[in-house]
């Protein structure tokens, strides 16, 4: 591609010298690397709080009538559009302004949600809390993900994203276990004011006082590859763009104007189908099955913990073997735990199908991430990784709507399992046809022709 022939000006710093400024690795990074772990942590306490106690008090707190399956899907359809535009908006903004202005315009944007819910006279509410959820997630996770791949090498980016999305997904199954306790025993929304407000109150003085701007890293590796003194083999970026493409460039690139990365886009928005409905359907379906708050954040947490923890060896199991095989397995890993979920009955079968479905989300989850990085130049990567989570994060919104429809057309909750049940395997053998391996050491760019 251009930017990877073009030769340095006269004058110009030496990528050498850059990348002795802004070394890339995880050991080389190791503080700016935990402060990330951080503030993701502190991201999916955000959205976790929300996951065991909020959709069981929809009818009896805020007069969701029962049945109403698309309202009740109302809170995370307006989560998932707004959070997959931001992503897109955070990205592109990122290569401008940095990634530590994105990340603290998130922890501001999640203020106003304790006291939304605390005071909520209705649904609606809760509806408008989870458009200023969006804002934050889409900026302030959106910015844990591309400053990690920023300050890591490329055979460390499976293990960092699965890093990444181990401390948010724990942080989200330690809200929704934390939160059902504290809900069986005081006050349901004085618990959730109290929780979510330390929360984001210690995530924005934690990030304005410790976290650094990467951009100069991606900056340093961008000089390295015009300069040609990269080190390590080429990844396969995509031919015929300029040195800085503009925003619709990247995004129809992202989104069908290259096969692989259309593909990873369209199994990160169908994955989030899974995701929806473990956050609504699931405490409804396990209420109704007779289960108390706590045995409901257990089941649910389950789901999360497991998806969380597995991260640590699905992300580095993808540095070994590579993108594509752990991705196609996980999607139909996660289409059974969901259908398993509805053929049990039991806690403790109802755990072990919301294991099995937490175990294929590890599998394609930080996987998905990594092979969008793998391939994204980083003169525009913040902006391709956010095009990939804009397609992967609208996905809530598709899903919950697809779901509450589907639900309400049958009058039966079960057809929206079943229904992200075939949206899996069907997702799943899309990447599987379409999408070419993308790490860089298994499927290299070939050099003579690139440079």
């Amino acid at each position: 591609m251009t930017s990877e022939t073009r030769k340095p000006r006269s004058g110009a710093p030496s990528a050498d010298g850059e990348h002795r400024a802004f070394p890339l690795g995880i050991r080389e990074n190791l503080g700016q690397f935990s402060q990330q772990l951080l503030q993701v942590f502190f991201v999916g306490l955000t959205i976790g709080m929300q996951r065991t106690v909020i959709p069981v008090l929809a009818e009896q707190e805020f007069g969701v009538a029962a049945g109403s399956f698309t309202l009740l899907m109302a809170f995370i359809i307006s989560f998932g559009f707004v959070k997959g535009a931001m992503n897109f908006v955070a990205g592109r903004l990122s290569e401008t302004v940095g990634r530590r202005k994105i990340l603290l315009w998130g922890w501001v944007a999640a203020i106003p949600i304790p006291f939304l819910i605390l005071y909520a006279p209705s649904w609606n509410w809760i509806v408008a809390a989870n458009v200023l959820l969006g804002i934050n997630q889409g900026f302030a996770w959106s910015m844990t993900v591309t400053s990690k791949v920023d300050i890591t090498r490329a055979e460390q980016r499976g293990l960092a994203t699965g890093f990444n999305e181990f401390a948010g997904y724990g942080g989200v199954a330690v809200a929704g276990l934390a939160t059902g306790y504290l809900a069986a025993v005081f006050d349901p929304r004085t618990s959730l004011f109290v929780f979510g407000l330390v929360v984001v109150v210690a995530a924005l003085v934690t990030a304005f006082a410790f976290a650094k701007d990467t951009l100069p890293w991606a900056r340093a590796e961008a000089a390295a590859l015009a300069e040609g003194t990269h080190k390590g083999p080429l990844p396969r970026f995509p031919r015929n763009l300029p040195d800085h493409p503009t925003t619709w460039q990247i995004f129809a690139l992202v989104t069908f104007r290259h096969r692989t990365f259309s593909a990873l886009s369209q199994a990160g928005c169908v994955e989030k189908f899974v995701d929806a409905l473990v956050w609504a359907f699931f405490p409804v379906f396990l209420h109704g099955a007779g289960l108390s708050l706590p045995q409901i954040g257990w089941v649910v947490g389950v789901y999360g913990m497991v998806w969380g923890a597995s991260q640590l060896w699905t992300g580095p199991l993808s540095d070994r073997v590579g993108r594509k095989i752990p991705i196609v397995i996980g999607m139909w890993t996660a289409g059974a735990g969901v259908a398993v979920t509805i053929l049990v009955e039991g806690i403790l079968a109802w755990s072990i199908a919301s294991a099995i479905t937490g175990v294929g989300m590890a599998l394609l989850y930080p996987t998905l991430i990594a092979a969008v990085g793998d391939i994204s130049h980083p003169n525009w990567r913040g902006t391709s990784l956010g095009g990939y989570r804009f397609w992967r994060d609208v996905g809530y919104g598709i899903g919950a709507l697809s779901i509450g429809l589907i639900a309400d057309a049958t009058n039966s909750m079960t057809a929206g399992f079943w229904f992200v049940v075939a949206a899996m395997g069907v997702s799943g053998l899309w990447v599987l046809i379409v999408a070419e391996e993308t790490h860089p050491r298994l499927n290299p760019a070939d050099e003579e022709v690139e440079r």
